[in-house]
């Protein structure tokens, strides 16, 4: 599998902890004060109200007065702090995630540096303001499976906890859970980041490219994207999805 798809116009998975790791990769955004806003490098996917970029930040501290949407955070490599203005502080360590709610105000600290990968929605925003750690211990709720008609063989057992959803209900991130299952390959109306915590699935896009995630992978699957899931094995997963109304 390659690292990355071959173009933005090609609707597909992507490798995020891959993205992250190269520098090269992606397109630097124009600076922007803070490194926390500024050490970015976007991921070439369509223009709207998602973007996914890789933070590279450096060792040090800074602070974002006001965040302008809402962003779920995860730490691909290294350790930073996040405090918010009430003092609290969420220590993000590697392979941990949280989402900072747009207009939150925070201070952010790393010892050595850390890779960090974010999707934000530009149109976020509701009654929380500040820091929601991402809760991988929640009690999880049964959760509607896939599409019969999409199913081949049994039907799986599926769970969801929901940690945050935007005012619009269009931006959700929390944690998911199922038993073994195949379905077809079907089109995405929606983006999604997905961290295996437990398990492997494996994907085919609609130009026959397969990839294969195991636990502890980030990745993303586009809007647009035609793509089969196959997971034989129980699969739990931090998510951070943009399903439009």
């Amino acid at each position: 599998m390659s690292a990355l798809a071959q173009s933005a116009s090609q609707r597909t998975f992507h490798d995020l902890r891959a993205f992250a790791g190269d520098r090269k990769a992606g397109t630097a955004v124009a600076p922007d004060g803070d490194a926390f806003l500024s050490a970015r490098r976007l991921l070439p996917i369509e223009k709207g109200a998602v973007t996914v970029a890789a933070i590279d930040l450096p060792a040090g501290s800074g602070e974002v007065a006001s965040l302008a949407a809402d962003e779920f955070v995860i730490a691909a490599e290294g350790e930073v702090s996040f405090t918010d203005a009430d003092g609290r502080t969420v220590d993000l360590a590697e392979g941990r995630s949280l989402v900072l709610a747009k207009g939150a105000r925070f201070r952010w600290s790393t010892g050595s540096g850390a890779s960090l990968l974010a999707v934000t929605y530009s149109n976020g925003g509701g009654s929380v303001n500040g820091i929601v750690p991402i809760d991988e211990t929640a009690k999880l709720e049964a959760s509607n499976p896939p599409l019969a008609a999409l199913l081949v063989g049994e039907t799986p057992s599926c769970r969801n906890h929901t940690d945050y959803r935007s005012g619009d209900g269009e931006f959700v991130c929390g944690t998911w859970d199922s038993t073994p299952y195949h379905r077809l390959p079907m089109v995405y109306r929606h983006y999604e980041l997905m961290h295996l915590l437990a398990g492997s699935v494996t994907f085919v896009d609609e130009a026959g490219r397969e990839g294969t995630f195991r636990k502890g992978d980030i990745f993303l699957v586009e809007a647009g994207a035609s793509c089969s899931w196959d997971s034989r094995e129980h699969v739990s997963k931090v998510y951070a999805i943009h399903r439009p109304a």
